[in-house]
């Protein structure tokens, strides 16, 4: 039993068109030249790292972009080119929201619940309806798509469709979701504690001033609910508004559990230290936290590094690891209480590994934005589509169609390109056949 890691290939529109309200990195890299092809290896030279530290790593198909469809339910007419070129001209900025490859984070696809934590026993995966932002938004339907062709076994998994599109019901997938055990059970033991963390809901006071809260209470216990959780092991908690005005978009962004461990800002909830206690009441005494003090590490700075969107991992031997962006190691306060953690006996971190996840990085997105945990007993691993599995061999195939299909550089002058379209599809659709997805694209069912 284990922990799977399903992370999203980087699409070949990959831009930096600044779209993300709230998320400081996006905002502030509007409008430079972006590297898909970088981008795309960066995020495929993570998933082999983990993979061989002994992680069960899956992959995920990224968005058909720019979405005609979108347009053209918009008003937009004519061929694909004529539909570009209108757009470009009359709206470019919802030309960028359309060609965005935000579905890159993956963390943001669903939340997902163990088959052990569900009354039915299977597997739940529910599709975020990201309904916040409009880029975002566009995603649900194709993600849908993608995860009943990955996880097909209708005896296994219960894929469930996006929460009703209202902002009572605003739903940002499994970056505001953690699910703790005590030490020594599996992932997947009986005991799970499922650990929801809301931004905003009705009669929520207080709520931020500056930057939109997206998570909602009430998206958080729909979920719980249609998951089969029981309600015992389930635990709301409101995110820190001032922490949100500072960036915080998610709760990935300032707290990161894994097993019985818990890294977070002092600064990361409302109430914080009575939603650590009520944890520590729920997992047992085997709760070993890490506290960050702002005056230690100061919230701005936890957004600018992404130290808490590291993930935490756990090897074949048992030990825990911290993945890193690269950008903590360039920081000397950040790097230096990381290395105090891992000569610290007493702190569960054995070791860290700093990533070049640059281009994600400058659009907001750091290590865990781009993967999705699924935890599964293997007879579950193995029923996952096999192609979307990692294989030494799989990997290379990927490495190898990037290579082929993704430009070096694009700019917001590109996305009206033709061309780019045309290259994206060809690229999809080979993908597809490496995937074994089938015909999950629209372009590849239309008459």
């Amino acid at each position: 039993m284990s922990e799977a890691n399903f992370d999203s290939i980087v699409g070949p529109t990959h831009n930096y068109a600044g779209l993300s309200a709230g998320n400081v990195a996006s905002t502030s890299n509007r409008g430079k030249i972006s590297r898909p092809k970088e981008a795309a290896l960066q995020g495929l030279a993570k998933m082999r790292t983990l993979a061989e530290m002994g992680v069960w790593q899956g992959y995920l198909p990224p968005q058909q972009r720019p979405h005609l469809a979108s347009l053209r339910s918009l008003g937009f007419s004519g061929s694909d080119p004529e539909i570009l070129n209108q757009v470009a001209k009359t709206e470019p900025l919802l030309l960028a929201r359309v060609s965005s490859s935000s579905s890159m984070w993956a963390a943001n696809a669903a939340t997902v619940s163990s088959s052990d934590d569900s009354a039915d026993q299977k597997v739940h995966l529910s599709i975020a309806n990201l309904q916040s932002m409009f880029h975002r938004m566009i995603e649900a339907p194709q993600t849908e798509r993608n995860f009943r062709a990955i996880f097909s076994d209708q005896n296994i998994f219960k894929i469930h469709a996006p929460l009703l599109n209202l902002l009572t019901f605003s739903d940002e997938g499994a970056a505001n979701h953690t699910r703790f055990h005590p030490a020594g059970a599996s992932p997947n033991g009986s005991a799970g504690i499922h650990f929801f963390v809301f931004g905003r809901g009705e009669n929520i006071r207080p709520i931020p001033k500056i930057h939109p809260a997206r998570q909602s209470l009430e998206a958080s216990m729909a979920i719980a609910r249609r998951h089969q959780l029981a309600p015992s092991r389930v635990l709301y908690a409101q995110q820190n508004p001032d922490a949100i005005d500072a960036g915080v978009f998610h709760n990935d962004v300032i707290s990161v559990g894994h097993g019985n461990l818990f890294l977070y800002h002092e600064l990361s909830f409302v109430e914080t230290p009575r939603i650590i206690s009520t944890l520590k009441n729920l997992i047992g005494d085997s709760f070993e936290t890490i506290m960050v003090k702002n005056s230690e590490i100061s919230v701005e700075k936890a957004v600018k590094t992404y130290l808490f969107n590291s993930q935490i991992v756990t090897d074949t031997k048992g030990k825990n690891h911290l993945i890193a962006p690269i950008e903590c190691e360039e920081d000397a306060i950040v790097r230096e209480k990381i290395s105090s953690w891992i000569s610290d006996s007493k702190v569960s971190i054995d070791g860290v590994h700093y990533l070049n996840l640059r281009e994600s990085m400058k659009n907001g997105g750091g290590p865990a934005c781009l993967r999705l945990r699924v935890p599964l007993h293997e007879h579950e691993w193995h029923a996952v589509n096999p192609a979307c599995r990692y294989s030494p061999e799989q990997h290379l195939r990927l490495e190898t169609w990037v290579k082929k299909h993704y430009r070096d550089e694009l700019s917001a002058d590109d996305l009206h390109d033709p061309n780019l379209l045309k290259e994206s599809l060809e690229a999809l659709d080979e993908l597809t056949q490496i995937l074994n997805l089938g015909s999950v694209y629209e372009f590849q069912t239309e008459a």
